[in-house]
């Protein structure tokens, strides 16, 4: 009978700690699921702004590809044509005084016509390749990478992101109506995206400070203000010390990927587009790259929104704050001014008052510095603003000031520094 008792009990334990097993995994998997959910919207959108990009780069390069073949071909002519007539009258040339003064006069028409297909993308390497196709009216093995499809889709980028390099344009009606619709629609997607994912990203960050500040051994958190507002600065800090150090890998990046660019270069190229700046006397010339170099500023956009988003929210906040302390002061002052006008009020009393503004603010922000945990700080940092606020009610409502007989009204207002 007790082993059968036993039995029972056992089945009953294991029964109940397969029940917890399998409660356990549904919140798991329920809390993965909540995860994923809140992803599936920034990754929804950033799948379609590729997509939406891809398209108009294709779109683009149909447009603007037939014009560019032509205007290719014609400064191909210009240039061959020059170039045959000046050897043809060096050549033909009898008269020896004049020499000088003709090759002077063609050499420069010719010069002209080698700089317009330079600023147009034809450079001088291709007459040889020009010269060995027997001319050829194809010319896609000499483009210059102007409109091929990931040139189309690199500028599509650039027009979504409003960078703008200026080193490619469309030149045809058609080409410049569908850029202006493109990025109608397309520039309020984009800022959309960067948006979502630096707030995804802010979040992020926020939530691995709270996790690691409380897993972090003592020795270390000794290095780590203990005031939340330093702390929050030293968080925007290492947000720009991280926006650094993705510059510094896009520059050396792109100095392995363009041979004629120094680390300066890249982090230049880097930084001006970033910012959006975009001038456009640094552009990579490397059409196999072009992918990579477009995910990088995408990535490189959200991350600077992130940062932009963390110092936004610290503003916030402390403005916030600023705003109901200087109200409730401006109240309070102006309060204390009535009383002195009216009744004479004594100095003593008035200063003493003020005194204690201060002294709740100054305590406010001692108990924040002493805190232990981050999170029982934020709780605390909100308990000491609502204290001063009721402080200051309670202060504007308070009507038993001390009032002396005194021959001449005088206030006198001593502001004591402190750190709001």
């Amino acid at each position: 009978m007790s082993y059968e008792c036993v039995n029972n009990t056992n089945s009953e334990s294991l029964n109940n700690s397969n029940k917890v097993i399998h409660k356990r995994w549904i919140f798991n998997l329920k809390k993965i699921k909540d995860k994923l959910k809140s992803f599936s919207g920034p990754i929804g959108l950033l799948i379609a702004l590729m997509i939406y990009t891809a398209v108009g780069g294709l779109v683009f390069q149909q447009l603007e590809l037939p014009s560019e073949l032509a205007r290719l071909e014609q400064i191909r002519e210009t240039i061959l044509t020059r170039r045959n007539y000046l050897i043809n009258r060096i050549l033909n040339n009898s008269d020896l005084s004049s020499l000088p003064n003709m090759m002077k006069v063609e050499l420069h028409s010719y010069e002209l016509a080698i700089q317009e297909a330079a600023q147009g993308g034809f450079f001088m390497k291709f007459i040889d390749e020009i010269e060995s196709s027997d001319n050829s009216k194809n010319l896609t093995s000499v483009l210059t990478d102007r409109w091929n499809i990931l040139q189309a889709v690199f500028f599509a980028s650039t027009v979504l992101t409003t960078i703008g390099y200026g080193n490619v344009v469309p030149s045809t009606i058609q080409g410049r109506i569908f850029c202006i619709f493109f990025a109608f629609v397309g520039i309020p997607l984009t800022l959309t995206v960067i948006a979502n994912w630096g707030k995804l990203f802010a979040d992020v960050v926020r939530n691995l400070t709270v996790k690691l500040h409380s897993k972090l051994p003592s020795f270390l958190t000794f290095y780590i203000p203990a005031d939340i507002i330093k702390r929050r600065y030293l968080g925007a800090f290492a947000a720009m010390i991280f926006l650094f150090l993705y510059l510094s890998l896009g520059a050396a990046l792109f100095m392995i990927w363009e041979k004629d660019w120094s680390f300066f270069d890249g982090f230049y190229f880097c930084f001006v587009t970033m910012t959006t700046i975009g001038f456009g006397d640094l552009i990579p010339k490397k059409p196999k790259y072009m992918l990579l170099c477009t995910l990088y500023i995408l990535v490189g956009l959200a991350l600077t929104s992130t940062i932009i988003e963390l110092i936004r929210r610290q503003y916030a906040e402390s403005w916030q704050q600023l705003q109901v302390l200087s109200g409730l002061l401006g109240e309070t002052l102006k309060k204390l001014s009535e009383q002195a006008g009216a009744k004479n009020v004594c100095s003593r009393s008035t200063t003493s008052e003020l005194k204690k503004i201060f002294t709740i603010i100054s305590l406010a922000k001692l108990r924040t510095a002493t805190s232990s945990k981050y999170s029982d700080e934020i709780i605390t940092q909100k308990q000491e603003w609502e204290d001063v606020e009721a402080f200051f009610r309670d202060f504007k409502d308070n009507k038993n000031l001390y009032f002396g007989n005194f021959k001449k009204p005088i206030l006198k207002v001593i502001i004591y520094e402190s750190s709001v």
